[in-house]
């Protein structure tokens, strides 16, 4: 019996997996890991972004965190614009699927044409909107113009800022999105229609019933990952703020948390502030997914 070659069978079998995605955690623990901890490391130190450790140690950049009337405002700026965007763009969403899942000619075309927005870079997208709701020459306030509604200043605002950054997420993401549902809802067995024909059901009823729990997994992935992104929206409002430096207006009336910690790292160079905020961002991204991710699962299985 050889011993010698049933031992490196063995020995093949159960470390050659490992070595096939060893890669991935060697990246994962250089460019994630290694990170993540060392900005909890600076997180607890008064750490100048320039002058490096200046010395202490504790939890003093979380307690004035949580003390700063500016981070609680960024806050609720996130979360407006999160909402604002994130609950019509799910449902837009669904409805331009189930649109796109029906016989069309040139489906492909179609198909392609609302993944354009997706792939267009940013600061064009952040460019043209930034245009669009000019307050002076926009086409918005032309087109209100013509019901007599006097020009808006969209950027002065806290809510119709709001609303003009959410319009930039909505346009870039409800095609991703319907996308994704599409190819879900191409999944859903055939049968499970038939059998709604079969009871009668109308094209709605089926569609709330059939269609919507048949792509439950992935409307959970959207919303997860629509939740994370919605969180640390960045771009979008830094590229709508006419003054610029992360401070989301004069009033920062649409400041988002991305868009403080930018200012405190990167304009106030206070690295530990930043980081520390960068943690709580962290942490309110999980809560919110999961929550998110619950209130999903509920929705889709009572309709």
């Amino acid at each position: 019996m050889n011993t010698r070659g049933t031992l490196g069978t063995r020995l093949d079998r159960k470390v050659t997996p490992f070595l096939f995605i060893a890669p991935f955690f060697a990246i994962f623990a250089v460019f994630g890991a290694f990170p993540l901890l060392y900005t909890a490391w600076v997180s607890l130190h008064d750490w100048g972004l320039l002058e490096g450790n200046r010395g202490g140690f504790g939890f003093a950049n979380y307690a004035e965190l949580f003390g700063d009337a500016r981070f609680y405002n960024a806050l609720a700026n996130t979360i407006g614009i999160f909402l604002l965007a994130a609950v019509p763009e799910f449902f837009l969403a669904l409805g331009i699927a189930a649109l796109l899942n029906r016989r069309l000619r040139a489906s492909t075309w179609w198909r392609t044409g609302v993944l354009l927005p997706n792939v267009v870079a940013v600061v064009a997208v952040g460019l043209v909107f930034t245009q669009l709701y000019s307050r002076d020459f926009g086409v918005v306030n032309e087109v209100l113009g013509w019901f007599g509604v006097p020009p808006v200043n969209w950027q002065a605002g806290r809510w119709t800022s709001h609303l003009a950054v959410a319009s930039m997420v909505m346009w870039r993401w409800v095609g991703y999105n319907a996308l994704i549902y599409l190819a879900a809802m191409q999944a859903v067995p055939r049968e499970l229609y038939e059998a709604a024909e079969l009871d009668g059901a109308s094209r709605w009823r089926t569609f709330w019933s059939v269609t919507v729990p048949g792509i439950r997994p992935a409307i959970a992935f959207t919303v997860v990952a629509g939740t994370v992104n919605g969180l640390q929206l960045f771009a979008e409002p830094q590229l709508f703020d006419p003054g610029g430096g992360g401070t989301g207006g004069n009033d920062r009336q649409f400041q988002t948390l991305a868009m403080y910690l930018y200012e405190k790292g990167f304009t106030k160079f206070d690295a530990g502030y930043a980081a520390a905020l960068s943690w709580a961002m962290f942490l309110i991204c999980v809560v919110f997914a999961i929550f998110n991710y619950r209130l999903v699962r509920r929705f889709v299985s009572a309709s």
